[in-house]
Formats: structure tokens, sequence, C-alpha cells
């Protein structure tokens, strides 16, 4: 289906709060001159066309308002809208000469038939203040051929396409000039021409446009956004004005969701729901999982605890009157065995995921982290912080202790190392006491040194000087991560870099 806006920028000033009383024109410099990019009908029908000088314009129609043509305002409000057919089909794309272009294969059912749901949309998008013409079709050129030069009255989509003049293959005003002295002034005339002549004549490109208008060819529509693998629609008579009755609502798209994830082994790892209001605006809440899941009444929770957590509240305005869940991600989820005795480890995991996608949806994903392990020697760059949810995909295990007891590094790490002044003993010159914050630690036991050098394959400045680290207990019991710098030509440097729990 294809939704063509004859008026696109009129629409959109019109639509807008500050839109002129009298007929206006869009005006843009062209050939060093003013001239109407766009008209609205008022100025149409008082004989004003796009092309016009400004000054010729005003000349007929002296109170024409000429505000400036913006034509990224107008595609910025045309993606607006195609967001808002997403209530139809989520294969909606922006056709380069200004038109919707919407893939509703086996979505008409849902409205009642195409022509029903053509009607719907173009009832929507005239009460957000856009004219458009519907066109369907079997491909997307025939589709926008249709809603731009398509009259009505023809009996099936072949005899509207034949009909069609030789304008609505788009080869420009010269080769539409040719074919006309030719004789073909319709799709139907140069469709009836044998291919090879109308090849010689008009080029390869003509042929082809009209093997793509007449279906000859395969043809797609390139969607505005990727579709997701799965997507569930719910459209309401009456609009929806809480809240909570459009998530009860939700929570049984979630159940659509879960029998088709079953039948087809797979799990969601992110969801997305979609709430239309019935003024245009969309809102959407996306929420995602630690481990697969098909589980609508996890889904549920974690889009409602995503809803309270907004700092933009979900406002329903004048109702909702769509819904839509999209699962956006999967991945493969087979069939477990329930135990009967104490809890597997996986169920331990499950619970785990739950925890972490319930958290991160309260306070967003970026917020909630895990630790995962890094190969390399080096203390800051032996663990990698990634977001929880990220990190669930493929978390690798952390390596096991070599020997039992005390951990040899410590889990909590300064942000910067922190220089202390130390006293040594003799002869090796192991740390005695030291100096940090204003305190002072008597030791009581230390290990060590342990040597760690620079890798010599990262980069200057990762790791320039060796350490030789010692674990150190206090008089009181506190334990502490030191390091010594030591230079050839400068006094040993002492810093302090973690603590041991």
């Amino acid at each position: 289906m294809a939704l063509f806006p004859p008026l696109l920028s009129a629409d959109r000033i019109r639509a807008s709060a500050g839109s002129p009383e009298t007929p206006f024109a869009l005006v843009e410099i062209r050939r060093g001159a003013a001239r109407l990019a766009a008209c609205d009908a008022r100025a149409r029908d008082l004989g004003l066309a796009p092309g016009m000088t400004l000054s010729d314009a005003r000349a007929r129609v002296p109170e024409l308002a000429a505000p400036p043509h913006d034509p990224a305002a107008d595609l910025r409000w045309l993606g607006a809208l195609a967001d808002f057919c997403g209530r139809y089909t989520p294969m909606v794309a922006l056709d380069p000469e200004g038109a919707l272009l919407l893939d509703i294969t086996g979505c008409a059912h849902l409205l009642g038939g195409e022509r029903a749901l053509a009607r719907d949309a173009v009832a929507r998008l005239a009460g957000l203040g856009l004219g458009v013409r519907p066109g369907l079709a079997g491909t997307p050129e025939a589709a926008r051929a249709l809603a731009r030069f398509g009259h009505g009255g023809a009996r099936g989509e072949a005899e509207a396409i034949a009909r069609l003049p030789v304008a609505a293959l788009g080869l420009g005003p010269e080769a539409e000039t040719a074919l006309i002295r030719a004789g073909l002034r319709s799709i139907g005339d140069l469709a009836a021409r044998p291919t090879a002549p109308v090849t010689a004549r008009f080029g390869a490109e003509a042929t082809a446009r009209l093997d793509r208008l007449l279906g000859r060819e395969e043809s797609r529509i390139t969607p505005r956004r990727p579709p997701p693998p799965l997507s569930f629609v719910r459209s309401f008579a009456e609009p929806i004005g809480r809240v909570a009755d459009a998530l009860a609502a939700l929570s049984g798209l979630a159940g659509e969701a879960e029998r088709a994830l079953e039948t087809r082994g797979l799990g969601g790892r992110r969801f997305e729901a979609r709430f239309y209001r019935g003024d245009g605006r969309i809102r959407r809440v996306a929420v995602a999982t630690g481990l697969p899941t098909r589980d609508p009444e996890l889904v549920s929770r974690l889009i409602a605890a995503r809803i309270e957590a907004l700092a933009d509240p979900l406002d329903p305005g004048f109702g909702f009157d769509a819904l839509r869940l999209d699962v956006a991600a999967t991945d493969p989820l087979l069939p477990e065995q329930i135990a009967a005795g104490p809890p597997e480890p996986g169920s331990r995991e499950r619970a785990v995921a739950e925890l972490v996608g319930q958290l991160s949806a309260r306070f967003g994903a970026a917020r909630v982290r895990r630790f995962l392990p890094r190969d390399s020697h080096v203390p800051e760059r032996a663990a990698l912080s990634l977001p929880a949810l990220e990190a669930e995909a493929a978390a690798p295990p952390w390596p096991a202790p070599a020997e039992p007891g005390p951990p040899a590094r410590p889990f909590a790490l300064l942000a910067r190392p922190e220089p202390v002044a130390v006293v040594t003993e003799p002869p090796d010159g192991a740390p005695a006491r030291f100096l940090w914050r204003g305190a002072t630690h008597d030791l009581a036991r230390r290990e060590g040194p342990e040597r760690i050098a620079a890798e010599w394959w990262a980069a200057p400045g990762d790791l320039a000087e060796t350490r030789d680290y010692y674990r150190v207990e206090d008089s009181r019991g506190r334990r502490f991560w030191l390091y010594r710098l030591a230079a050839a030509d400068r006094a040993p440097r002492w810093f302090l870099h973690g603590f041991f729990a």
C-alpha cells in the first residue's frame, strides 16, 4: 500500500500552530530567483503552481503568504507519520518522492481487508492533518503509481495500471514527451508493444521500470527500520484512557508472543512495547532480559517496572487506540526437565537473570553492570565492566584460584593508585609502616613482592614502569595492596592500589 501526500509541505504548515490564514506557498531560491516550491490547496485553486516566481505569484494573489520551504522538516514529519503507520505493519518505508510505502502482506485481515485498512489509514492521517491518496497493488512501484496517478473506475489492478499515464514510469520530462510523440500515452499502450523495440528506442531503464510496475520483476521495499523477528498488534474500537488497562492488554500480546516463540523453539532477549495515542504520538518502552525467556508474566512485569521508572510519565492523553509488542531479539530456548528435588544450578542462574532484568528495567541498563575477566595481568586491565544485560549473553567464567586461601588480588581497587609515604626495613626494603591520608599504619604482616612488568604489546603509557606489589596487614587487621616503583635515576616511590576484604 502506498500513501501519497500531494500537499505534504502545505499540510505540515497547516498542522503547525502558526499556519497562515491566507493562501500560502512555500518559497525557495532557485536559479537566482525566489520561486514557489509548494502550494496549499487555496493557492493552487487560484492558479498558482510550483516553479512560478514569487513576484508573478503575488501579482496574481497579493495576499499570498510565503514562508520558506524546509525540506528537512517535511522529511522529519513524514518520518513521524511513518512511525504512526507502524500500527498496521512493521514494514514501512519512505519513498524518495515523498510517499509512504507499507508492505501489508498478512496484515490486512486485522482490519477487515485491504480496502478497509486503506480507509482507516487515510482517515487517521487526515485526523493528524495529512491528506493522502492510497494505492493498493502487488508491487511497491505499482502501488505508488496508482496513488499518484490513479483516478479510479477500474475493475481490477491490471486495468487500473494499464490506464496510468506514462508519467507513472518516472523517466523524466524528455522521455515522457518522446513516448507521447510515439503514440504511447498510457502504460497499457507501452505494455502492448514488444520489449525489444521499446528497449532499443527508449533504453533499458524504461523496460526495467515497466517490468517492475507490471509485476514481471520482483520488487520489495526497504523498511525504514529493520523489522523485528516477531510483532504483535492490537487495535481498539475505542481508545484506552488508563495505563493499567493498556498494560492488561499488553499482557495479552505477551501471551501471543509466548505461543509464537514456543512454536519456533525461541526465547526473547529484547522486547519493545509501542503505545499509539489517538493524537499521533507514540511512546516506546524497551526492556531486555539476561537469558532468553517467553514468560508473559515476566515480560509484563519488566515493562510495568520500566514505565514506573520513566522520567517522563506515560500519558495516555485522549487514549491509546493501538498497542504493539515487538520481540526485537531472540535466542534458542529448548525445553527443560522440571526436577522434583532440590533446585538445580540452572534455576539459580535464571533467578539472577530475572533480577538483572528487573533492576535494569527500573534503573536503566547502563546502571546495572557486571565485571568480566580480561586476559591481562595488569590489575586495572584484568576486568571489564559491561552492562549486565550485555554481559549475560556470553560471559566467560572467572578463572578458579590456583591455591585455597585468601585471594592474591583484592576485589576493590582505587580508581587511581594514591601515593603513600613508606618506612622500609632492610635488607630488601619491604614496607614496615606507611602513611596514607594522614593516618599511620603499622604493619604486622606482609607478603611479597609480586613483580608485574609492562605488557610489551600495550600502547605506551598503559604501564610504563615495573611494579613490585606487597600484600600487607596492619596492627588492626586491615589488609592493603601496596606497590613500589623503582627507577635507577630516582628514589623508590610507593602507592596504595587496593583493599582486601
